[in-house]
């Protein structure tokens, strides 16, 4: 795997492009006070939601892609949270804090979405060493899902 094939992965692309918005738009809006607080657990979530989906990229089965897709989604969740934390004591305005909302839930499409499509194709299920399988609920993934077809 190479950064140039990570970066035909969409998923990823908009995970990195989410966590440069709350870097440039988020953060600085914090209280000093939150430095160790809210701060870093924003800075945290925001980190793992492109740094899990590369992760799963770069293995060779997947379930263990599904598994770090599942890992990135509930750091989005997380990360969710702590905005709406944010939000709720007036650190983020409410242009930007709908606008970052609407993002994230665009972005928990797309993880869905390729969490379908892994599943959907099961690249890497004839390799040596594949064990099992991760199964999750039937849920809706949303619009995306065939659009994985061009992407890996």
């Amino acid at each position: 795997m190479t950064s140039t094939g990570l970066q035909r992965l969409n998923t990823w692309v908009m995970a990195r492009e989410y966590a440069i918005l709350v870097y440039r738009e988020v953060i600085p809006l914090l209280p000093p006070e939150e430095k160790f607080g809210l701060n870093s657990q924003i800075r945290r979530a925001a980190n793992s939601i492109p740094a899990n989906i590369a992760e799963g990229y770069g293995r060779y089965y997947y379930q263990s892609n599904i598994q770090f897709c599942y890992n990135a989604r509930g750091s989005l969740e997380e990360l969710i949270s702590h905005l709406i934390i944010c939000h709720d004591l007036g650190y983020i305005p409410d242009e930007l804090f709908n606008r970052i909302i609407s993002a994230g839930d665009d972005l928990v499409i797309l993880i869905n979405g390729y969490i379908a499509y892994l599943k959907r194709t099961k690249q890497g299920e004839k390799e040596p060493g594949f064990q099992g399988m991760i199964k999750e609920e039937n849920q809706i993934y949303g619009q995306f899902e065939n659009d994985f077809e061009s992407q890996v």
